[in-house]
């Protein structure tokens, strides 16, 4: 069982814990949950809810960023790219969010180098893996939103400058 103030992920969202609170009519304990990106908006779930998570560790975030460059990008046919994005998505695994990550990053350069505009689709959900996965990376490290999208920078920069 979580504590009150306790960070927490629902689904991709970083909560915070506000109440806990017990629903005699189901005989259920719930949460009310208040996503640190929307302070406006309160979720209520029962304390058994499945989509509910520990926030990872440092450690675990450690691992993670030193399995990025490994993370293999999506190779799907430009057409079935968004299906692939959605489904990613709904895995709630930190790893398809960075794939997410890579595949946009670099097919919006492609397009960039090419002297194209980027494309619409991959930036929004680039914009979106990146808000789900640097905000949790955020809590974890206690850092700013972007100071921790510079330390995964400059950690991945340390990580291929040991490779070569």
């Amino acid at each position: 069982m979580f504590k009150l103030n306790e960070y927490v992920v629902y689904k991709k969202d970083v909560c915070i814990v506000k109440e806990i609170k017990k629903n005699y009519f189901h005989n259920k304990d719930y949460y009310i949950l208040e996503p640190i990106n929307d302070k406006t908006l309160k979720i209520n779930i029962p304390t058994d809810n499945k989509d509910l998570r520990n926030l990872i560790t440092k450690e675990e975030l450690t691992k993670i960023i030193n399995k990025i460059p490994k993370v293999n990008i999506i190779t799907t046919d430009d057409k079935l790219i968004e299906m692939e994005y959605k489904e990613l998505l709904k895995n709630n695994n930190l790893l398809d969010l960075v794939k997410i990550i890579k595949t946009s990053y670099l097919r919006n350069k492609k397009r960039l180098d090419n002297n194209k505009k980027v494309g619409e689709k991959d930036q929004n959900y680039f914009e979106l893996a990146e808000k789900y996965l640097y905000t949790e990376f955020s809590i974890v490290l206690n850092l700013t939103y972007n100071d921790t999208k510079k330390y995964i920078i400059d950690e991945i920069a340390k990580l291929d400058t040991k490779n070569t």
